[in-house]
């Protein structure tokens, strides 16, 4: 599982990031447009609010069995969730996790 994992967290970090660049490069870092579009319609807003929701609590669940297992690098996973997305933190989570287990 632990490859199974890995490739995961490389998918939800590629993916999500072949969609946003081309908007970074066409619009530059601009925050104010990225929130307009982000939240433009009920759809978007679902999304995004299913999304947030999510991250909360794959965090919560990261520092705690994090915590409670030991888990080196967990906060890699955390930073990962907030910079990235849940597509990148939990599978990456998951791999730290199974790794640990491994190395016991």
């Amino acid at each position: 599982m632990r490859g199974f994992y890995l490739i995961l967290a490389l998918l939800g970090l590629f993916i999500p990031y072949s969609a946003f660049l081309p908007w970074l490069l066409n619009n530059g870092l601009d925050i104010s447009l990225l929130l307009d579009t982000a939240v433009s319609n009920q759809v978007s807003q679902f999304a995004w609010l299913d999304v947030l929701v999510s991250a909360v609590v794959i965090i919560g669940f990261i520092l705690v069995d994090g915590h409670r297992k030991q888990i080196k690098h967990r906060y890699l996973a955390v930073f990962g969730t907030v910079t990235v997305g849940v597509s990148f933190g939990l599978p990456l989570y998951l791999y730290l996790r199974e790794k640990a287990e491994d190395e016991i």
